[in-house]
């Protein structure tokens, strides 16, 4: 049995990446000025995502058949467009119907979150996995309590439904008390 080398080529995310962007805001804008210019075929209504599926099969076939270095380039390009294309319209998809949605953006941002999580991961993982597992050791509570302090705060502010406000205010109270017992704990360890 062959062993498979270890494949490292940041090179083709980010080109993928940055394709799945720039055709995100081409098709965004291009709707935005022009949303009449629809195909219709027999009455049906052909949304750009079905393009964008086309394109990530065939980017995704090419990037899995073939070990060279334009082809695959070509695949991330081929691939982040069509990603691009079907991402645009997730809010559509989701609603049935409202192409313009919020979860469009969410979608977008998430991606990206994601996309940079992974980028640092992938450059500095040996060092997170440390600090993240001393930050995991010491003082814990803390931590979780002023993340859910803020969060918890802004949807306070932010909402007028009552079960938002219910349990947003709940674990308000929760934080305030992880965070009481921190700081109780350390008045304790300095004045002993």
């Amino acid at each position: 049995m062959q062993k498979l080398e270890k494949a490292s080529k940041p090179n083709l995310s980010f080109i993928m990446l940055s394709s799945f962007l720039a055709s995100f805001a081409v098709a965004r804008v291009f709707t935005g000025f022009y949303p009449s210019t629809t195909l219709v075929i027999q009455g049906i209504h052909v949304h750009h995502f079905w393009y964008g599926l086309a394109l990530i099969v065939v980017g995704g076939w090419l990037g899995i058949n073939y070990r060279d270095d334009h082809i695959e380039r070509f695949a991330a390009i081929i691939f982040g467009v069509g990603g691009g294309l079907v991402g645009d319209e997730i809010g559509l998809l989701l609603t049935f119907g409202d192409y313009y949605s919020e979860l469009t953006y969410t979608f977008l941002i998430a991606l990206l979150a994601f996309s940079f999580m992974a980028a640092l991961f992938k450059r500095h993982g040996k060092t997170i996995i440390t600090e993240l597992y001393g930050f995991s050791r010491r003082h814990i509570d803390l931590y979780i309590g002023l993340f859910l302090a803020f969060t918890s705060s802004a949807f306070l502010i932010q909402s007028d439904n009552t079960l938002v406000i219910i349990l947003s205010s709940v674990t308000f109270i929760i934080a305030v008390i992880l965070i009481a017992r921190r700081i109780i704990l350390f008045l304790r360890k300095t004045l002993t």
